[in-house]
């Protein structure tokens, strides 16, 4: 009897040591007010970069009937993507680096965790199926609009969101379904994955490799999907005997392939390495880089690095000065 309430009382004293988290503070950077100040205006002129240069892409996609091709409407979507996945996290930040009050709910802490894994992941099986869209074209050129027709990269970019939306579905549940204690301090600017299970209470072992093991097949998967891809495109090039055909080839690709490295390379130095190397200060870094500065860096990687691209862009700042010059005139 005597055993049974002591195991009570310990019991009881354990469970008064817990409470139940109903909401996060996202830590951020630091509490220097100048540095924040300073750092608040650094990330506001990235995120309207962002905005202004995805969605501004996504609406020449739309416009010029030059770009309505099945690599631009996937281009168009990877830009509607970066506009998303950068707004997931951005403005939160950016309230909490001035606020005093840091917290986000619980409910809006899964929510905002979902949508990142969503868009992110979706980003991961679109890049991959830009890469069979760059090879078909310079493999057989011929067979190019049957292989991509819109059968074809409709259901591709549909895909992509439904493996995103599973994915997050996924890694959303397993992860709020831990318990979570005091202190509810997460070392993260956004609700990210890592950094929610360091401060779970549970036995975080299973998500550690829900986590190491799907991320990983996805991005194996992926990443061999791009580099059989290019393997293919390597061939087309050494059979292509004129040098301005080659330097067409590396300028279609080259940016896509600069895409995808920059980004596969940071998710999986985030994700898929032991939980044992895990630094957050420097992965909040890291964190930041792909999830703000990566969608800066690909509107301007897919528009200045695209020949097409760079024409629409030049025929619509003709169409621009002409009416800005035709506005002028009536108002003299």
């Amino acid at each position: 009897m005597s055993v049974l309430l002591s195991d009570l009382e310990t019991w009881s004293i354990q469970l008064k040591n817990l409470t139940e988290v109903i909401m996060f503070i996202l830590r951020g950077f630091t509490d220097n007010i100048e540095l924040n100040i300073s750092l608040f205006f650094l990330f506001l002129s990235i995120y309207l970069f962002t905005l202004i240069g995805n969605l501004g892409l996504v609406l020449l996609f739309i416009g010029d009937s030059q770009l309505h091709k099945p690599m631009y409407y996937f281009l168009s979507v990877l830009s509607f993507l970066d506009a998303c996945y950068s707004s997931v996290g951005t403005p939160k930040m950016l309230i909490n680096i001035l606020a005093e009050n840091k917290a986000i709910s619980f409910l809006g802490c899964a929510t905002q965790m979902f949508l990142a894994v969503t868009f992110g992941t979706t980003e991961c099986f679109l890049l991959a199926a830009m890469a069979y869209d760059h090879y078909v074209p310079i493999y057989n050129p011929l067979l190019y609009s049957v292989s991509i027709s819109s059968q074809v990269y409709v259901p591709l970019i549909i895909a992509s969101y439904v493996g995103g939306i599973l994915h997050a579905t996924l890694q959303t549940v397993a992860t709020f379904s831990l318990s979570f204690c005091a202190p509810n301090e997460i070392k993260c600017v956004f609700c990210d994955i890592p950094p929610l299970l360091t401060i779970s209470c549970s036995d975080i072992h299973i998500n550690q490799l829900l986590v190491f093991y799907v991320v990983g097949f996805i991005e194996i998967t992926t990443m061999l999907i791009v580099l059989i891809s290019y393997s293919f495109i390597l061939l087309a090039i050494l059979r292509i005997h004129s040098t301005e055909g080659r330097q067409k080839v590396f300028s279609t690709c080259g940016s896509h392939l600069t895409g995808v490295s920059i980004y596969h390379g940071t998710i999986v130095f985030i994700y898929v390495r032991p939980s044992s190397s895990y630094a957050l200060d420097h992965d909040m870094i890291v964190s930041i880089f792909y999830t703000i500065v990566i969608p800066m860096l690909n509107s301007v990687i897919y528009s200045l690095r695209n020949k097409d691209v760079k024409e629409a862009m030049k025929k619509l700042r003709k169409i621009g000065s002409s009416i800005k010059y035709t506005f002028g005139i009536e108002s003299n």
